[in-house]
């Protein structure tokens, strides 16, 4: 049994699909079906059940499944750690970061990292929170910029922003000159949200259900800017990040502060536990806290 074997199966259980474990592989299909049977011969045992159109794996499949993805792990740590004895300052980040949170507070910081250590390359990946929280879980991120509530037992959480959430309207709307709003003031308003999956969606919804109403959407986008406009227009509502009202135009776009209750808002990076966390990571939220 060599690694490659390994990695091969690895890929194969993982994807559930040899057409897509080949592509991510750039191997042939016939070439890593090869592999993975002689895994099989070596073993002397079926890890594939090869009987439906589907790949399902065999009891002894998923065993190795799992020791191939500690296997795996544990040489991925090994040559990140040899990397770091070796080049300290040089290295990659891959952070994950839904597309309101970075453009708010990442460019700055990205830019002043950049200056700093300009050998290490950072890879940002721009998805909603839940999809980010489960690129970490799968390893496939170093970290990630989330909206708390996270689950403390999978990450390490360490909390670094907190502010209030706003109710954004048109200057024209009735809102717009009070000093505060209730959300059980908000049931007639035209809602502009993100879409499914940004912790958003879920977070208004939810603050909606509370005060005793499910909100009317007229809208869904991935994209804050968008979602400004539509109420620059005049089209519907929304609830934004207080530092928000700091980028929309205040002539046509005014920010109320939500009251009884109050809604927090609270930025953290999450880590998997367990797994190794590079100098160049460890410097990186070392900077955005000091930041």
């Amino acid at each position: 049994m060599d690694i490659r074997q390994l990695t091969y199966f690895h890929a194969v259980a993982k994807y559930k699909s040899f057409t897509k474990a080949s592509g991510v592989l750039h191997l042939s299909q016939p070439a890593l079906s090869k592999m993975v049977k002689s895994l099989e011969d070596e073993l002397e045992m079926e890890l594939i059940d090869r009987s439906s159109r589907k790949i399902e794996l065999t009891e002894a499949g998923e065993i190795v499944f799992e020791q191939s993805r500690m296997i795996l792990d544990s040489l991925d740590n090994l040559s990140a750690n040899l990397y770091d004895l070796m080049h300290l300052k040089k290295g990659k980040i891959k952070i994950g970061i839904p597309p309101l949170i970075g453009f708010l507070f990442f460019p700055k910081l990205i830019k002043k990292f950049k200056t700093r250590y300009p050998d290490i390359k950072i890879q940002m990946v721009e998805h909603g929170a839940n999809e980010i929280q489960q690129e970490v879980h799968d390893g496939l991120l170093d970290l990630a910029i989330v909206v708390l509530p996270a689950d403390q037992e999978e990450f390490e959480v360490v909390s670094f922003i907190e502010e209030q959430l706003l109710l954004f309207v048109h200057s024209s709307h009735p809102y717009a000159n009070r000093k505060t709003v209730e959300m059980k003031e908000l049931s007639e308003e035209l809602f502009i949200l993100f879409k499914e999956g940004f912790t958003l969606h879920d977070r208004v919804i939810h603050e909606c259900l509370k005060a005793g109403f499910h909100p009317k959407i007229s809208y869904e986008s991935s994209q804050w800017d968008f979602i400004s406009g539509m109420i620059g227009e005049g089209l519907g509502v929304s609830i934004f990040p207080q530092s928000i009202s700091e980028k929309v135009d205040s002539d046509s776009i005014k920010a109320i502060p939500i009251v009884n209750p109050t809604l927090p808002y609270q930025l953290a990076i999450i880590k998997k536990k367990g797994k190794y966390v590079t100098f160049a990571t460890q410097e990186f939220i070392h900077m955005l806290l000091e930041e």
